[in-house]
């Protein structure tokens, strides 16, 4: 990646487009680059979609649970758990993480009746010895995308070839 990637991918992370004409706007790199770039981008993997934001709270899902999950320690865990837990429905994010708790999920869910049902699905897997939730009260910052925690030039020193 190149400082033009670089300026291509943040102007879609603030921006929430793929367009190639917005995208040209935004950054001045003429739209036939960004259009290559966006296909070269793809192709390598960086960009997997387009995406839409959905605003939760408007969909029902208000309910923000953080969970952390304490398992059974045993060759390849990590996987075998990790997965069992990203099948869990409700369940949209999943981390192996290092220190005193071995995953995080965090789900989205409408009520307490689905919190339950999660954190029974939770101890429903074998290899989980237990679970501490936490609800969210206020969200202070929800940013779907961490390219716009940085500043354009911050990305182009620490990224670009």
């Amino acid at each position: 990646m190149d400082e033009k990637d670089i300026r291509i991918l943040t102007a879609i992370a603030r921006d929430g487009t793929a367009s190639p004409d917005k995208i040209a706007d935004a950054t001045g790199i003429p739209k036939s680059t960004v259009h290559y770039r966006l296909t070269q981008l793809r192709e390598a993997g960086v960009i997997k979609n387009d995406l839409y934001d959905i605003d939760l709270e408007k969909v029902g899902l208000s309910i923000t649970l953080i969970s952390e999950v304490w398992a059974e320690f045993e060759d390849g865990y990590h996987d075998t758990v990790g997965e069992k837990l990203a099948a869990v429905e409700g369940v949209n994010q999943v981390y192996f993480t290092m220190g005193d708790t071995d995953f995080v999920a965090i789900a989205h869910v409408a009520n307490r009746e689905m919190v339950e049902t999660l954190i029974e699905d939770y101890e429903a897997i074998d290899e989980i010895e237990r679970t501490s939730s936490k609800f969210v009260i206020t969200t202070v910052k929800d940013e779907h995308n961490p390219l716009n925690d940085f500043d354009v030039e911050t990305l182009v020193a620490a990224l670009a070839d």
